[in-house]
């Protein structure tokens, strides 16, 4: 299905920090005047600044997608048809080898589906969070030890290490092809986030990494349709069309046929009321945008897509 781009979307997202986050550097620098433990930075609107990693989020997302499953489906295939997730580190994936592209979809689990494994690709793309620079960023340097839990002594330390305590980092979410379960389950794991029940970079255990997510917008496309007659065509196919404001899965773009072999669901849609519809830039392709204000609401897309989530939990039972 890398072949074919019949749906993406794109999530602009905020992070806050909501106290103390540290994501380091992984290697101490030769200034002495830095602290033990640094966080990561880049050259990035002329100066050099911290800023969030896009591998460290989609790390961290990605574990929290997998928990979600598990907790809900299975830790490893089944005859239910629950959505499952297994452990990427020690699966050696040998049930992968010499199989169709199609297979290997259908056998790999429901977050390998959407994060990719060793023998597909990923759907998702998480770009680096950079600060914004009307919400200037505050560091701070803290100190401390590690006891050792037999003596009660100093084991390790003192040591001191950066923390960020103020900013907004931006950054955008990007899934291609998906269903609308797989956006739901995104929508999903930014609320648990938000809520604070997991959270980012070094010494969480420990008060550090929590966050808030502010969604500033969502835009859905669908490259291969069109505007007409205040409907959704899709080129080349003779299909019904879809009202303005739905939300399709990629099922919903294939032949049944087609659909099948990957175990898309052929009917996969929903519909928000708060979406606005228009052409794509050059007139080709539709998209459906969601905005954070009083009647356009980036939760209605997510509200919507996780009906899609439930739904196959239900299905599958």
């Amino acid at each position: 299905m890398h072949k074919k781009f019949v749906n993406h979307c794109t999530i602009d997202l905020s992070i806050i920090p909501d106290g103390p986050i540290l994501i380091k550097s992984g290697k101490e620098g030769a200034d002495p005047t830095k602290p033990d433990m640094e966080f990561v930075e880049t050259y990035h609107a002329g100066g050099r600044t911290i800023y969030l990693p896009g591998s460290s989020l989609k790390g961290a997302i990605r574990a929290h997608a997998e928990r979600i499953v598990r907790t809900v489906g299975e830790e490893k295939a089944n005859t239910k048809n629950l959505p499952w997730a297994n452990d990427p580190l020690n699966d050696k994936y040998e049930y992968l080898k010499n199989q169709s592209s199609s297979d290997i979809y259908k056998l790999s689990s429901f977050t390998d589906q959407m994060f990719g494994n060793t023998s597909i690709a990923s759907r998702i793309r998480i770009e680096d969070a950079y600060p914004d620079n009307s919400k200037p960023v505050k560091t701070e340097e803290r100190n401390g030890v590690a006891i050792d839990r037999v003596f009660g002594s100093v084991a390790v330390g003192p040591f001191n290490y950066q923390v960020c305590t103020a900013g907004e980092f931006k950054t955008k979410l990007h899934l291609k092809n998906f269903t609308l379960a797989q956006l739901g389950l995104i929508g999903l794991v930014l609320r648990d986030l938000n809520d604070g029940w997991f959270g980012l970079g070094f010494a969480k255990s420990r008060g550090l990494g929590t966050v808030e997510v502010k969604l500033n917008q969502a835009v859905v496309q669908y490259p291969g349709c069109e505007l007409k007659n205040g409907s959704i065509h899709i080129f080349g196919r003779k299909k019904d069309p879809w009202a303005v404001n739905s939300i399709l899965g990629v099922g919903e773009f294939l032949e049944p046929k087609e659909a099948e072999k990957y175990n898309f669901p052929n009917s996969d849609k929903q519909y928000s009321e708060s979406a606005i519809t228009e052409s794509m830039d050059l007139n080709f392709g539709v998209k459906l945008t969601w905005i954070n204000d009083d009647k356009n609401s980036v939760i209605d897309l997510f509200n919507q897509t996780v009906k899609s989530w439930s739904q196959l939990l239900g299905v599958a039972k």
